[in-house]
């Protein structure tokens, strides 16, 4: 479907959206792949059920970042100097300063934040508080200031992370976030708030999703063990010999729908089975294979609200080749044809730059004129 029909459903939907948002935007897939050689790669898709404006950023070394607590407690502002250079994602629809829940920076660590509705509670921040810093302004902090895992281990839990609805304006759901945190050397966490707390989870399956928390998700794992690669070629039954019908056949139970426990399984599994990639590139290319297996088309992951209609769908998807700082974003009209950066040199020039990644130029490969000239 080309983009402007896209854009006539999305537009249909915003109203729907906006009245009956807890049905919708809830089947974002991370995937994390380690290569023999070493190499990290993190990749995700972004999945909402209208345009969001999506923005890719680039933000030097030494930008400013602000740490404040809800304004009703009138607690001093905190201004830092990044220490990283980075490259991330923010809705474009949201009013005031970006608010990053996808990207890299300079140092190999890398950011996703999936929607977890029905289960976040954010911290309270109180008048004794002397570190918190916004959900909206977490993205960037992270990717400003750390450049490990293990820092962010330590140093993440002495900050509450707070939201005050009536300080947003533009979103059309509440920022219900969970987020998947990896590193160059493969060292990756799950950080949720729930009841209030901030849970800090060792992501060992390398795959996150949406609703529940992701303890949740690691149990049901469990109740598909049965799975495998390799399936029975062969039985034999009343002295006849019955033959699969094809490869395959291991994964006979494997969730096929687009729910986040089916997608968490369907992507565990599938990342679990895959012979391991040789290099980045390699990675990059079995990241997308897998996250293939959870790209939602238009229209197959509907809700309603009386006579209105409306449908996630893959927005964007980006990998992130988080030891050699390289990126690829494609977008839903431009899903087969990424678009490819050298972050080391964005970072090295030192600039700050937005795009909208439905506007990105995306490769056109159409090879037909090539091909018929004569010889």
């Amino acid at each position: 479907m080309k983009q402007t029909m896209i854009n006539k459903v999305v537009t249909a939907s915003v109203s729907a959206a906006l009245v009956f948002s807890p049905l919708i935007s809830d089947a974002c897939t991370a995937v994390n792949i380690v290569a023999k050689d070493g190499s990290v790669v993190a990749g995700r898709t972004m999945e909402w059920a209208f345009d969001m404006k999506w923005q890719l950023t680039a933000n030097p070394k030494g930008m400013p970042i602000s740490l404040s607590a809800p304004a009703s407690l009138k607690l001093p502002i905190t201004s830092l100097s990044s220490k990283y250079a980075f490259v991330a994602i923010a809705p474009g629809v949201l009013a005031g300063p970006p608010a990053y829940l996808e990207g890299q920076n300079e140092a190999g660590l890398g950011i996703s934040g999936n929607f977890l509705p029905g289960f976040t509670q954010y911290q309270t921040v109180t008048p004794q508080d002397k570190n918190y810093v916004s959900i909206l302004n977490l993205g960037g902090f992270i990717l400003g200031m750390f450049g490990s895992v293990k820092e962010l281990r330590s140093e993440l839990p002495k900050y509450k992370v707070w939201f005050d609805p009536s300080e947003v304006k533009g979103l059309p759901t509440p920022p219900w976030l969970h987020l998947v945190l990896t590193d160059r050397s493969g060292d990756s966490i799950v950080v949720e708030f729930v009841k209030g707390q901030m849970m800090i989870h060792n992501n060992v399956a390398g795959v996150l999703t949406n609703a529940p928390t992701y303890d949740w998700h690691l149990n049901n794992v469990r109740n598909y063990l049965s799975l495998t690669s390799t399936a029975t070629s062969s039985v034999t039954v009343d002295n006849t010999n019955v033959t699969e019908l094809g490869q395959g056949g291991g994964l006979m139970g494997l969730p096929a729908d687009y729910t986040p426990p089916s997608r968490f399984v369907r992507a565990t599994y599938l990342k679990h089975f895959t012979y391991q990639p040789s290099n980045s590139v390699e990675a990059m290319q079995a990241a997308d294979h897998l996250l293939n297996n959870v790209d939602i088309p238009v229209g197959v992951a509907r809700s309603s609200d009386g006579k209105q209609v409306f449908s996630d769908y893959t927005q964007w998807v980006n990998i992130k080749d988080l030891k050699n700082n390289r990126m690829k974003i494609a977008n839903y009209a431009n899903r087969t044809n990424f678009v490819e950066i050298d972050l080391n040199q964005v970072f090295k020039s030192g600039k700050s730059k937005t795009w909208l990644i439905d506007k990105l130029p995306y490769p056109q490969n159409d090879l037909t004129a090539e091909l018929l000239k004569s010889e």
